[in-house]
């Protein structure tokens, strides 16, 4: 896979009082594209549910460059920045374009894997797991860890 973008429409409920995006609905964004990626390559919920594993963060940063507004048209691109090997840690980061291609803003999570049942971090072992996370694009800058 060489990109995973997706574009969205900015509801009016996710606006706050200065009539731009309000800063949370950036990371609702960012959680929901994460979910769709991982699902569109065979890694669902329902997966995830049965082998007693989930995504865990550590730390989520976004960094504000441009307002979006209302009538923007933004197109959502998700790339790993680092991971592991065995990919039980690692790095997503979300570009948030507007449309005349202009950087409006970047999310960087740190994650990890989560045993549902020990409630502990774990290394996922159903191959899909690792299939999955080594098939989502790269950043330019990637770094395995």
């Amino acid at each position: 896979m060489s990109t995973f973008t997706k574009e969205i429409s900015i509801r009016w409920s996710d606006l706050d009082p200065n009539y731009h995006l309000r800063h949370s609905a950036y990371y609702d964004y960012g959680a929901q594209h994460r979910i769709e990626i991982l699902s569109e390559q065979g890694l669902t919920m329902k997966v995830m549910q049965e082998q007693h594993f989930g995504p865990i963060a550590f730390r989520e940063e976004c960094v504000f460059r441009k307002e979006i507004h209302l009538n923007d048209t933004i197109t959502i691109t998700t790339k790993i920045g680092k991971m592991k090997a065995d990919a039980s840690r690692w790095t997503i980061v979300h570009d948030f374009h507007n449309q005349d291609g202009v950087l409006c803003s970047k999310i960087t999570i740190d994650g990890a894997w989560m045993d549902t049942k020990l409630r502990k971090l774990a290394t996922p072992t159903p191959p899909i797991a690792l299939q999955v996370m080594d098939s989502i694009p790269k950043t330019d800058d990637f770094i395995l860890l």
